[in-house]
């Protein structure tokens, strides 16, 4: 890279490594996207996560494979000094798709329009081959003082649940956390909306709609008034919103219906509006004394509030990215990523590290490449801090 080991590491010299390396980030992307690894398929999920160890031990890095039961294992790979004055610096990532198996005979990975094209592309095997190009560009030049721990979860997608434990397990240890999710838009991501789901189910009395209809208690309607009552807690000027997104009941259309259900998605700004939004659920009541509701649900990530040590990581991330030539800005977002745990922890976490592009969870998902070099070169950068 001609840069000394003991000066200051100048991001164009990093930006120029990173164009060098631009072929293999795109050939380790591809072999990434090829290995198909929906969520709910753990073998295949293992064989992704398999082939991650082995490049990360290519590199040197020290791999540990943490073993889950019924969900895709979680790699741990540590890399640079085991010791040392300053904490570790943790990449967080997964490599669980939407996509199911097969879905690569119609959505090749393929080169075209100046963007790779495929499932899994941008949410996120760019992301995570970035951070192994990053490490690369880094140990090959003798600059890595500080260790960087890439752990990669196979249950992202589905709420990660099973390797939720050990995220924030790692992310104690460590003094940083840059998440490779995909950035939005150009910016990074200083804040993200908390998630909780949850599912109102109604027992009424089933009676024949002609005959009995006095004697049934409606379970549809039942429904229907819970669902106006909690679509009505969205404040869209506070960025919460309650949304009934899959509902249904009944059995026959001359029969009143003795059951209905739904599924509320809810998204928070702040880990404040949890407790009270969750009090709310708890205290639905039916207007029809014959029918009885079951509501089951909890906030199950909380929100990446924007914290002073995240807009630090970001100020000194736009800097960065200032000397090698393009701007950065910040946003945030409703989604949710495995960095909501690390920056309800205290954590500061900086997400949307990964790859520019478009068409997450959706046929046309893609990465440009002109970004991929200029935000590898950043990654790498932000290592060294």
């Amino acid at each position: 890279m001609g840069i000394a080991a003991n000066s200051p590491v100048p991001m164009p010299a990093l930006a120029a490594a990173a164009r060098r390396n631009l072929p293999a980030l795109l050939e380790l992307t591809r072999r990434l996207v090829q290995l198909e690894s929906p969520s709910d398929n753990k073998a295949a999920v293992d064989a992704c996560l398999a082939f991650a160890a082995a490049q990360a031990s290519r590199l040197g890095g020290r791999v540990k494979l943490h073993l889950r039961r019924g969900f895709g294992n979680v790699l741990e790979a540590r890399f640079g000094p085991s010791r040392g004055g300053a904490h570790p610096i943790l990449l967080l990532g997964h490599l669980d798709t939407v996509w199911p198996l097969g879905t690569l005979k119609t959505m090749p990975c393929r080169l075209g329009r100046g963007r790779l094209w495929g499932p899994g592309t941008l949410d996120m095997k760019a992301g995570v081959a970035m951070a192994f190009t990053a490490a690369k560009l880094l140990i090959e030049a003798d600059l890595l003082r500080r260790e960087a721990v890439l752990l990669l979860n196979g249950d992202e997608e589905i709420g990660s649940e099973a390797s939720r434990p050990i995220v924030e397990r790692l992310a104690r240890q460590c003094g940083a956390v840059y998440v490779l999710e995909p950035a939005q838009g150009l910016a990074c991501k200083t804040a993200r909306k908390g998630i909780g789901d949850w599912r109102i189910e109604v027992q009424g009395v089933a009676a024949h709609a002609g005959v009995d209809f006095a004697k049934g208690a409606n379970a549809l309607r039942e429904l229907a008034r819970a669902i106006e009552t909690v679509s009505g807690w969205t404040d869209l000027k506070r960025g919460l919103t309650v949304s009934v997104d899959v509902a249904g009941g009944g059995t026959k259309s001359n029969v009143v219906p003795a059951r209905a259900w739904a599924e509320v998605d809810v998204r928070i700004p702040r880990a404040s509006d949890g407790p009270r939004i969750a009090r709310k659920f708890r205290a639905l009541r039916p207007a029809d004394p014959r029918c009885t509701l079951t509501v089951t649900g909890a906030i199950n990530r909380p929100p990446m509030e924007r914290s002073r040590g995240t807009v630090r990581l970001f100020r000194k991330a736009r800097e960065l990215a200032r000397q090698i030539g393009f701007e950065l800005e910040e946003a945030s977002t409703g989604g949710g990523s495995d960095g909501n745990f690390t920056a309800a922890l205290g954590i500061p976490t900086l997400d949307g590290m990964g790859a520019v592009g478009e068409g997450a969870h959706a046929p046309h998902e893609s990465v440009l490449l002109e970004h991929l070099a200029p935000r590898t070169a950043l990654l790498a950068g932000m290592l060294l801090g």
